[in-house]
């Protein structure tokens, strides 16, 4: 049983952390010199229409000439960078395997180690049911890194040959939005085995226990799958509204309240006005907004949703405006007041209504 679980541990390495990928190694491979002729032949074109724009509007001076000189040496460092994307993700995918295999290597707080040891000294190690709960949990680790295998490596594959498109993006005078969506997406699918690390402070907890041990491991592989689709979780903004809700409620000192509403300031979703003061994008509407970056980054308008105010950011809104709404209110009668006649003046003329003839009393004959 200990041989089986060790080679399984060691297929889990090595799925987890190869020293490989299939993406290109040198721009001679010819699927990414398709990718670069294209890059390079989009940063051209960008900088072409970026000379006839400057042109056409050189009546402006000084800032057409810094926009010509921004776009120029941009799409130089575009070019550039083109060729060196391949050679330098080699370079930092063969370092975070190092790194990774280090990590495994010591038994001292890593999950892999730490069932490695219980399986001989475990308090339940002699038990049948705990050991085939552990082998168990070794098998469905062991697929889940075979699908994050496949998932890296071919993530990592499509962006290094998405590269010069959106290097292309430079050309346009030093926009960094699609290189910076671009990059992080990158490091987040080469970085994804870094779930092993955010668990090592509860490995200490389950230490002596392989029902534990299994039970770490199956929240491992469910936190590298949600790296892989959808970045590194992202707690602090929550961690620091609940410091400061814990600070607001437990203390009526302004100095401890103003210090923690500047280390967490509110936060609202983008609103449609153009008053009031400026907003931040939430961490989940900016990622939401990350698919249209490179679209934007070459003019192409992106169908986003509505914005929608929620029922904080709407009572903050109200309040902010009720200064403004009060002195609507007071301008408004202000001109009733002077649209009114003084007292004592003439009177305004009454709309003329028709006389009515005067009825008959009862028992008199009406006038034909």
């Amino acid at each position: 049983m200990r041989d089986l679980a060790e080679s399984l541990i060691k297929a889990l390495e090595g799925l987890l952390a190869p020293k490989d990928t299939w993406a290109p190694e040198k721009v001679d491979n010819w699927l990414y010199s398709q990718f670069l002729w294209l890059g390079q032949h989009l940063a051209v074109a960008i900088f072409i229409c970026v000379v006839v724009v400057c042109a056409l509007t050189a009546w402006q001076g000084a800032p057409r000439l810094k926009q010509l000189g921004a776009s120029t040496g941009w799409t130089l460092a575009a070019v550039a960078g083109m060729a060196s994307i391949p050679g330098a993700v080699m370079l930092l995918n063969e370092a975070v395997s190092a790194a990774f295999k280090t990590m495994f290597n010591s038994e001292a707080g890593t999950l892999l180690g730490v069932i490695a040891t219980d399986m001989d000294h475990a308090a339940d190690a002699n038990n049948p049911l705990s050991i085939l709960l552990i082998l168990a949990a070794l098998v469905v680790a062991l697929a889940f890194a075979a699908l994050v295998f496949m998932a890296r490596n071919l993530g990592i594959l499509m962006f290094v040959c998405m590269a010069p498109v959106v290097l292309a993006s430079l050309a346009r005078g030093g926009d960094t939005s699609a290189v910076w969506a671009w990059a992080q997406r990158l490091l987040g699918l080469m970085l994804a085995p870094m779930a092993l690390l955010l668990l090592s402070p509860f490995v200490k907890m389950t230490e002596g226990a392989l029902v534990m041990d299994a039970v770490l491991l199956v929240v491992a592989d469910a936190l590298m799958l949600r790296m892989i689709f959808h970045g590194v979780p992202y707690f602090g903004p929550r961690m620091a509204r609940g410091a400061r809700a814990l600070v607001e409620r437990r203390t009526d000192n302004p100095i401890a309240r103003a210090v923690v509403r500047a280390g967490a300031p509110d936060v609202y979703e983008q609103e449609t006005t153009p008053r009031g003061p400026r907003t931040v994008d939430t961490p989940r509407r900016a990622m939401s907004q990350d698919r249209g970056v490179l679209f934007a980054a070459y003019g192409i308008k992106h169908q986003e949703r509505p914005g929608r105010l929620t029922t904080a950011s709407a009572s903050q809104k109200a309040a902010r405006d009720a200064d403004r709404t009060a002195q609507i209110r007071q301008a408004r009668q202000q001109a009733r007041a002077a649209a009114q006649p003084p007292a004592g003046g003439p009177a305004a003329p009454q709309p003329r209504t028709p006389a009515t003839a005067p009825q008959p009393a009862p028992g008199q004959p009406s006038n034909p």
